[in-house]
C-alpha cells in the first residue's frame, strides 16, 4: 500500500477552498484500496481534532494558519513533518516551495506538485510577494519530480516557461450535486427573495457594475470582511434592491439552490487554471457566462459566452441566453472525481 502524505491545504473536512475541496474528493469514496493518504492540517484553523476522516490519516500542525502571510512557513513546517515513512509527499501550492531545495536534500523519494494558478500574475499581489510567488513557482518546478497543472493555458506556460512536462489533471465538480427536497429550495429562494430562472449568480466585479446598470436580479457571493477592497464593494452595491450581497455560502442546500434556481452563472476570473467554481457551474447545465481569457475557454471547451468588460456583459443580459446542456456534457466527461482521484493515484507509483 503507498503511503502518501498530502501537505498545503488548511484540512479536512474541508469549510472553503479548492484544494480542500480536492482532498476531501480524492479521499474517500473515490480512493482505491492501495493508497493510504495522511493529510496534514492548521492546528490553528481547527479547534476540533479528528484522528482519521474518510479513511485518511490527520495530522495536525501547531502555530500557524494555512492562509495568508502565515501560509509558506505552515507549508515548510508540514513538509518537515513527512519526512519519514511516506513513499510519496502531494504538496498543493507553491506557498512554501520556496524550501525545496533543502527539502530535497532530505526527503528522496516521490515528490508532486501541483502549481495551481500563476498567483504571481495577479494584480492585488505587491511587488514583494509577486517575487515570492514566482520564485517559489520555480522551485517547485525544478525539483518536483511530478507538476501538475490544471489547465492547457497552465500547462504550456509550464513549457514554454520551464521547458518542462507536466501531468494535466483538472478540477472536479460533481460533489455539488445534492439531492435537496424542492420543498427546501422554495423555501431558500422565499427566504432572499428570489424566483425561478429569473436571477444569475456571479462571484464576479464586473457583473456588479453591470447589474447596478440594468436592475435585474444578481446574488452575489464574496467575502466581504477580509479585505479593505470587499468592505468597499460591500458598501458601494448592498444598497441597491436588485443585488442580493451574500457571504461566503458553506451550506451544500443553500448553495446547490441558488445554483440551480438560476437563469445564468457569471465568472469573472481571469487568473489561474480551471476555477474550481466555474467547473461546479457547469455540472447545472445552465448557461454560463465567462470573462474571456484563454483559462475560461479551455475549461468550458468554448461553448460559454464571454466579455471582457461590463459594457459586453450588458449586452450579454440584452440577448437571448444559450442552453447550458453542452457545458453539463463536457463537466461529465472531464471533471468527475472518480476519474481525476485515479489520476493523481497514477503518480504515486
Amino acid at each position: 500500500m503507498k503511503q502518501v502524505a498530502i501537505v498545503g491545504i488548511q484540512g479536512v473536512p474541508a469549510r472553503y477552498g479548492g484544494f480542500e475541496t480536492l482532498v476531501e474528493n480524492i479521499i474517500g469514496d473515490n480512493c482505491c484500496s492501495e493508497v493510504r493518504y495522511t493529510v496534514f492540517c492548521s492546528g490553528k484553523d481547527y479547534a476540533a481534532r479528528m484522528k482519521t476522516y474518510k479513511g485518511a490519516q490527520l495530522k495536525y500542525v501547531p502555530l500557524f494558519h494555512a492562509n495568508g502571510a502565515q501560509s509558506a512557513p505552515y507549508d515548510i513546517l508540514s513538509m518537515l513533518k513527512c519526512l519519514r515513512g511516506y513513499d510519496a509527499v502531494l504538496v498543493l501550492g507553491v506557498s512554501g516551495c520556496i524550501f525545496l531545495p533543502i527539502f530535497r536534500l532530505l526527503y528522496r523519494k516521490r515528490l508532486i506538485v501541483n502549481i495551481d494558478g500563476l498567483e504571481h500574475r495577479r494584480a492585488k499581489w505587491g511587488r514583494f510577494a509577486k517575487w515570492f510567488l514566482r520564485t517559489s513557482e520555480a522551485m517547485a518546478v525544478r525539483y518536483a519530480d511530478v507538476v501538475i497543472t490544471d489547465n492547457k493555458g497552465i500547462q504550456d506556460y509550464v513549457t514554454s516557461t520551464y521547458h518542462k512536462h507536466s501531468e494535466l489533471i483538472a478540477y472536479g465538480g460533481n460533489h455539488v450535486l445534492k439531492d435537496v427536497p424542492m420543498m427546501r429550495q422554495n423555501e431558500i429562494l422565499e427566504k432572499y427573495g428570489l424566483i425561478k430562472k429569473e436571477y444569475a449568480v456571479s462571484i464576479c466585479r464586473i457583473a456588479l457594475e453591470a447589474f447596478a446598470e440594468m436592475g435585474q436580479k444578481l446574488v452575489f457571493i464574496g467575502n466581504w470582511k477580509y479585505s479593505t477592497y470587499g468592505k468597499e464593494l460591500q458598501r458601494k452595491y448592498s444598497n441597491y434592491p436588485n443585488i442580493c450581497m451574500l457571504s461566503a455560502v458553506y451550506a451544500l442546500d443553500v448553495l446547490y439552490t441558488l445554483r440551480n434556481n438560476a437563469r445564468v452563472y457569471i465568472h469573472g476570473h481571469s487568473a489561474g487554471g480551471t476555477n474550481p467554481s466555474l467547473v461546479e457551474a457547469m455540472f447545472f447545465g445552465k448557461p454560463i457566462w465567462a470573462y474571456d481569457v484563454g483559462y475560461n475557454r479551455e475549461t468550458t471547451e468554448n461553448e460559454a459566452c464571454y466579455f471582457q468588460n461590463c459594457e459586453q456583459l450588458v449586452k450579454l443580459l440584452h440577448g437571448t441566453e444559450e442552453s447550458g446542456e453542452l457545458l453539463k456534457e463536457i463537466a461529465e466527461r472531464r471533471y468527475t472525481w472518480k476519474y481525476i482521484a485515479k489520476q493523481y493515484e497514477a503518480l504515486y507509483e
